[in-house]
């Protein structure tokens, strides 16, 4: 079985059709497995989600998710990322909410674990730091988590004796390692935050269980268009072009 690991679309449709056309040039995939914020930031909340809706998957709830049906309040939100849940909110149809509305919080999936945040904290925490995932490693009992949020792809190792390091996301991982356990965050589609702009995602390989890592240019011009249209706050139209 062939999984495409994705999370953080943030309403960003063109970097999420760019994600799906490229796991098709590479075999495509049986299921998406969505680690939550389809929704927020970007210009087309409605259309990301009525395209996740057309394959088969799961999805775990995000804190943008949560707070664009009101589920939390967008008072925790930075200025500009609050000014845009709230249009996000205006646009999502009673099917779009009531999708969201039944998200989990978290998804247990063979020796996967799904969460947004951390499985300490799935909405919220973000995992940027190897003593937040050393303490996290004690809060799930698969052999490996899967993680979003921080828009930045990252992995963490914890060793047999108990040692956690962060390692640098390879191209491709093997995760049949008898005595390592990790936590793997594939990075942002619609907003990435680590330098670099292009989409990113994950695609796992179950049969050889290996975790392959890639990213994905789109054309970031047509979402800026789109969000400077609906006036969505200039920084987070800018932010894209740097991947921060």
């Amino acid at each position: 079985m062939r999984y495409a690991i994705i999370g953080d679309i943030h309403s960003n449709l063109e970097a999420f059709e760019a994600v799906i056309a490229d796991i098709k040039t590479r075999g495509g995939f049986d299921e998406i497995w969505c680690l939550g914020d389809v929704v927020g930031y970007g210009p087309e909340p409605h259309a990301c989600i009525e395209i996740l809706q057309q394959y088969r998957h799961i999805c775990v709830a995000g804190n943008h998710d949560w707070a664009a049906i009101g589920k939390i309040d967008t008072s925790d939100f930075n200025h500009d990322a609050a000014i845009a849940n709230r249009w996000t909110a205006r646009q999502l149809t009673n099917t779009d909410v009531s999708y969201l509305q039944k998200l989990p919080v978290k998804l247990t999936q063979g020796e996967f674990t799904l969460v947004h945040g951390s499985p300490l904290h799935p909405i919220w925490e973000y995992l940027l730091s190897v003593e937040g995932a050393r303490d996290s490693f004690m809060y799930f009992d698969t052999k490996f988590c899967l993680v979003g949020h921080s828009h930045v792809p990252l992995i963490f190792q914890e060793n047999k004796n108990g040692t956690c390091l962060m390692i640098k996301v390879p191209e491709s991982l093997r995760l049949g390692v008898e005595n390592h356990r990790f936590i793997i965050n594939p990075g942002s589609v619609g907003q990435p935050r680590d330098g670099d702009p292009r989409a990113s995602y994950m695609l796992y390989n179950s049969d050889d269980q290996i975790m392959y890592h890639y990213r994905v240019n789109y054309d970031i011009n047509i979402t800026q268009r789109k969000m400077i249209k609906y006036k969505l706050p200039s920084p987070l139209v800018s932010r894209l072009n740097y991947g921060c």
